[in-house]
């Protein structure tokens, strides 16, 4: 069980872990101890969890990285903070663990950074979605060029970051950035409800989802479907696919391993 005053709380419960970013006189801002926390469990995740979900504590999602650390940094510690930002968020993406973020109030930053690197993303109403850096007199470190810039775009990605510009949780659906818009308090409810139903998929099925796609997006198309066969083929010659297919003719769920 995890203690009150964690940095990130973590729960189990059967195939689906909660991990709870708990840093609320910040906004859950990162701080070194959080991403450092994030880190080990993506690392090394328990051997029975097939799904985590993502949230924060008090109203907020992720306010992004803490300043009172930014500020203190040199630029080559900055450099390799930034690296280091890259290696985790790489680890969340394609780690092969399916992350659902249940998202409210500040994803902002490094939080929207984060909540892109997870691969399905709920809002509420009051989640506000900005990359304020650039009205800081800073940049991006943490991967939203790379992530946030290819579900909006690098035109709208530039002018989002010119600006400082916020959008809301509809918004955010229309664009990409969440997947889901949802009621008050709806959005972990309904990461729960998600992240159960994709633990009852194959194993090895999500796997290739999550490592397959993006990957097959930033390749040429010869490439990219090159890279799909290998996946259909790797995919539709395993023991859970002679039981999805069954299943399917007997009219009943999948039992996968």
């Amino acid at each position: 069980m995890s203690k009150p005053d964690e940095v990130l709380k973590i729960s189990l419960d059967g195939p689906v872990a909660t991990l709870t970013m708990n840093r609320p006189a910040k906004r859950n801002a990162m701080c070194d101890e959080l991403l450092l926390a994030l880190d080990a469990f993506f690392s090394n995740p328990p051997k029975e969890t097939r799904v985590a979900v993502l949230t924060g504590t008090d109203g907020h999602y992720c306010s992004g990285l803490d300043l009172s650390e930014h500020v203190m940094r040199s630029a080559e510690d900055t450099l390799y903070h930034s690296r280091n930002w890259h290696a985790v968020m790489d680890r969340i993406q394609f780690g092969g663990l399916p992350v659902v973020s249940a998202m409210f109030g500040a994803v902002i930053g490094g939080g929207l950074e984060l909540a892109t690197a997870t691969h399905v993303r709920i809002a509420e109403p009051s989640t506000i979605f900005q990359l304020p850096e650039g009205r800081r007199g800073i940049f991006v470190g943490g991967g939203a060029t790379a992530r946030v810039g290819k579900i909006l775009g690098a035109d709208r990605m530039t002018e989002m970051m010119l600006t400082g510009r916020k959008y809301d949780a509809t918004e955010g659906v229309a664009l990409g950035l969440a997947h889901y818009a949802v009621k008050d308090a709806e959005a972990l409810p309904l990461a729960m409800q998600l992240a159960g139903k994709i633990a009852r998929n194959a194993p090895l099925s999500n796997y290739l989802m999550i490592q397959s796609i993006s990957r097959i997006h930033d390749l040429s198309k010869p490439d990219g479907l090159y890279v799909e066969s290998l996946s259909a083929a790797i995919a539709q010659t395993t023991p859970d696919a002679v039981e999805g297919l069954k299943a399917f003719l007997e009219k009943r769920p999948p039992n996968f391993r």
